[in-house]
Formats: structure tokens, sequence, C-alpha cells
């Protein structure tokens, strides 16, 4: 189903996809995964420093449309559902908004910004290599406390490692490691 907020399904890299490439551009390693590619952009940004990466999307027509950040290894699918491999290094700009309906699957949680961010935690812990970092992106405009608190239940040691202020919402960037 096209995204009707997106233009020929295209989506551009924004705000907090700078924010999340500003405090992951050192990041190094063997693995790594970019969950809601979208753009490309992280994507792109993680194939410098890594030696095999993977960007996934629910939605395949954007995926289609990368084009100033496109990289091999793109897979259509919920999260990382599709995947049986093991990476060091999990990166996702969540859809975290606190919405009553998902009208807007690139930015909006569900229910306090919880719901929708717990499926893909759900999806991608079991890729996690042990002592794997997963970076994730919230906002103050959702219940990011019960998301950090989800992701200490599944037995990630969480750390808050960035925040960015914006005119309406406050970025934070979270350390979740195994």
């Amino acid at each position: 189903m096209p995204n009707k907020f997106l233009k020929n399904d295209e989506y551009p890299p924004s705000e907090d996809t700078f924010f999340v490439a500003n405090n992951i551009e050192n990041e190094k390693g063997r693995c790594a995964l970019d969950i809601g590619s979208g753009s490309g952009y992280l994507t792109k940004l993680l194939c410098k420093n890594f030696s095999f990466v993977i960007g996934t999307d629910i939605n395949y027509r954007v995926l289609q449309n990368q084009s100033s950040y496109k990289t091999d290894n793109l897979i259509c699918c919920n999260s990382s559902d599709a995947l049986k491999i093991k990476f060091d290094f999990i990166v996702c700009n969540l859809p975290y908004l606190a919405t009553d309906k998902i009208l807007d699957i690139a930015t909006d949680g569900g229910s306090e910004g919880f719901e929708i961010p717990k499926k893909i935690f759900d999806s991608a812990i079991p890729n996690l290599k042990k002592n794997g970092k997963f970076i994730f992106v919230t906002s103050s405009l959702s219940n990011y406390s019960k998301l950090i608190d989800y992701s200490k239940k599944l037995g990630l040691t969480t750390k808050i490692i960035a925040q960015k202020k914006l005119f309406f919402e406050e970025l934070i960037l979270v350390e979740a490691r195994n």
C-alpha cells in the first residue's frame, strides 16, 4: 500500500536521520543492519565502516526509489523478520510518534509510540550478536521510558547517548547492548 505522505514513495532523510548519522558515523564492525532504511542514508553511511550491511524496509517502493543513497543488500520485510543473520550493530530510526491509528508507517508508533517499536524490538533482538549494539531514536512525544524499560526486560543494558532539542520535541538516541 503506498504511503499517502510520500511523493512517489521517496523518503528523504530528515532531522532525526541526520541526528542518528552524527552519532553512529564512527561505528565499525563486520555486520550491520539498518531497520527501516527509508532514504538509505544510514545504510549507505554504515557501508563505510562495516564489511557487510543490510537495509530493510516494509515498503518495497521506498527501497526501489532510493536514489542518492542506493546500496546493495536491501530487503523488503517487516523489521528483520526475514533475516537469520547475527549483527554486530543494528540501527533503527523507529516510527516513534504516539498515535491512535497507524496512518504513516514511517513515523507512527501506535499507542504511546510503543506499539510498533515493540514489534521492531521483538524482531531485531534475536539478530543481535552477543555484545552487539542496537541504536534507536525515539522522542519526548512518545513514552520513551516504556520503550527503554522494555529493552531492559529483553535483557539489554541501555543508556541514552544523545539528545537533541527541536522546536516541538526532543530527539533521544538510545544505545542498547546485550
